[in-house]
């Protein structure tokens, strides 16, 4: 099987690669030198969507995108990030539409920001009732891009990822130096949702995916235990064996970071529903048992 993949070197194409090596693997890539290092001496690396044959990739996964806190959302950086997702995304669609024997599969990333705040509603692929904020119209754009490739003989997959768990790596790795410190604490009222999912089970979902037809269409990728920032803070603290006193007011993350602290400061509360359906099993149900593993 031939696979081609955008974003290899970031936290999920990392941790996917090595499950995929088998197969024969085409990274697209800045820079190749880079990706050898983190992925392997045997990754086939292209700098342009026209190095790439698409008659002959079975399936694509689209993981690229400016991460979202790496810089305050000025109007700028708002349509960095969704020119960074869309742009790419349309391009490949363009590609896969082009093709006389296309892939079968095209795995898209989205996050659950598609939905915007939702307090403490529990959501799931088929919730409609959509707060359209910022979050929601760049995934709702980075979506639509890609289905424009789906067709009879390409199925496109939406992977409405949460908050990814992982080692040394992603949001938790922003978050473990204070808590070290004991100086954790929940943000604003601590209510709001956070939908997180183990990078394990991340990238087994993405797998399961590429091997199950009958998955199309949005796909939560989050844990199905969803639980409030005050339920996240404490369970890490206690993981940790750190205090969890320090509350981090509303206010000084809206002073601090402008519009882009509504990603701490509201969130989800997403199960995913379509996933669970076609059964696939999720070996970190609980938030205690993905940091035990993670942090032990």
């Amino acid at each position: 099987m031939h696979i081609f993949i955008t974003g290899a070197t970031g936290l999920i194409g990392s941790h996917l690669y090595p499950l995929l090596n088998t197969h024969e693997i085409t990274v697209l890539t800045r820079n190749a030198s880079n990706a050898i290092s983190v992925l392997s001496n045997d990754v086939r690396c292209v700098t342009s969507l026209d190095d790439v044959n698409f008659n002959t990739v079975d399936v694509v996964i689209n993981l690229a995108g400016e991460p979202i806190v790496s810089k305050r959302w000025s109007d700028k950086q708002k349509n960095t990030l969704i020119n960074s997702r869309v742009d790419l995304t349309h391009a490949i669609s363009n590609k896969i539409n082009s093709c006389e024997h296309p892939p079968h599969t095209f795995i898209s990333g989205s996050a659950v920001g598609y939905y915007g705040r939702q307090n403490d509603a529990v959501i799931t692929e088929d919730s409609t009732n959509i707060h359209d904020e910022f979050t929601h119209q760049l995934c709702k754009q980075w979506e639509q891009a890609a289905l424009t490739a789906q067709s009879t003989q390409t199925r496109v997959c939406l992977l409405r990822t949460g908050i990814v768990l992982a080692k040394n790596a992603g949001a938790l790795a922003k978050m473990l130096p204070a808590f070290k410190l004991g100086l954790g604490g929940p943000i604003g009222h601590g209510s709001q949702g956070m939908s997180w999912i183990h990078i394990n089970d991340m990238t087994a979902l993405i797998m399961y995916i590429i091997n199950t037809p009958s998955l199309h269409g949005a796909i939560n990728a989050t844990a199905p235990k969803a639980v409030s920032n005050m339920v996240f803070t404490k369970q890490l603290g206690h993981v940790l064996a750190r205090p969890t006193f320090f509350k981090m007011p509303a206010w000084g993350l809206n002073l601090a970071m402008g519009e882009m602290a509504d990603l701490l400061t509201t969130g989800q509360f997403v199960y995913p529903k379509k996933a669970l359906e076609q059964q696939f099993s999720f070996k970190f149900t609980t938030l205690l048992s993905a940091l035990n593993d993670i942090l032990k």
